[in-house]
């Protein structure tokens, strides 16, 4: 009796970030990393922006790399921060568009707030800040972790983060960001597909129980990134079986932000069959298929 063919292994990241917000690398390089990294599928996932979608879909053809393009959404649940990952929106959906240019335009002046905070402690200033941020991008704290670095403050991100960047610190300050069930709602709305973004990841700061994911699921989430770097297995197992009660596809992916964190393409990965539910609830942008 003759075993059946193996399937090929297909290896699918959907999480990364690229100097269109605080990844290090550019859309393009970001993809030509993940097929260099041996991946056969990755998502582009900027903070609160699609700048990196035209960039990374040529790469994606140049390579022979499936793209989906994606976002990363900040928002909130009463004080509480939450991630939402935003895959095949329609990145033209003015509703969603003008939350996104709300919540820039808050970054930009928390920045300036975190920045003057900061100096009054180490030599730091705006203008070493904005030269850390490429054209278009919106200013976070890794840009004022990188401008701390370039100023021999610290030695790198991690350093940054955890003297003077965290959340409570003395230097912190607030974003606007909306409300995560409002968010779940646009971004189906924009025919996209949202995923809970490292639900269970302590180390972020605060996190919110399984009841509110309930009311994320009942606003229309789909998924749940359950392998993160930054879930622990205790987590993991938490977030896994959140998916199971609540019905929603798990994912897994990197987290990727270049040079900007420890995190390496393809660690955590998602299954071809979740991919393709995925595929298939998705109606506001295409994928790019380029693996032939």
């Amino acid at each position: 009796m003759t075993s059946p063919p193996k399937l090929p292994v297909v290896r699918i990241d959907l999480h990364t970030h690229s100097d269109a917000s605080d990844g290090t690398g550019s859309p393009g390089q970001v993809v030509a990393e993940a097929a260099a990294a041996g991946l056969d599928v990755v998502a582009l996932t900027d903070h609160d922006s699609t700048r990196g979608w035209d960039e990374a879909s040529r790469a994606a053809r140049e390579h022979g790399i499936d793209l989906l393009p994606g976002m990363e959404i900040s928002c909130t649940y009463y004080g509480t921060s939450i991630h939402l990952l935003s895959y095949l929106h329609d990145p033209q959906f003015e509703p969603l568009l003008a939350q996104l240019e709300h919540a820039r335009a808050s970054r930009d002046t928390r920045a300036q707030r975190i920045v003057d905070r900061l100096a009054t402690v180490v030599p730091l200033t705006w203008d070493q800040v904005r030269a850390q941020v490429s054209d278009g991008a919106t200013v976070g704290r890794p840009h004022i972790a990188d401008a701390l670095v370039a100023s021999g403050a610290v030695a790198d991100r991690t350093e940054a983060f955890d003297r003077y960047l965290y959340n409570g610190s003395p230097y912190y300050a607030s974003h606007y960001a909306i409300d995560v069930l409002e968010a779940i709602e646009l971004v189906r709305a924009a025919g996209g597909v949202p995923v809970f973004a490292h639900p269970f990841a302590q180390k972020r700061g605060r996190i919110v129980d399984e009841s509110v994911i309930a009311q994320m699921r009942d606003a229309g989430l789909v998924g749940i990134e359950v392998n993160h770097p930054d879930h622990d297995p205790a987590q993991t197992r938490r977030a896994l079986e959140a998916a199971r009660t609540f019905g929603l596809l798990v994912t897994g992916s990197s987290d990727y932000h270049g040079d900007g964190k420890p995190n390496r393409l393809g660690e955590q990965l998602t299954s071809p069959q979740v991919l393709a539910q995925i595929l298939a609830r998705a109606s506001g942008s295409e994928p790019v298929l380029a693996r032939g």
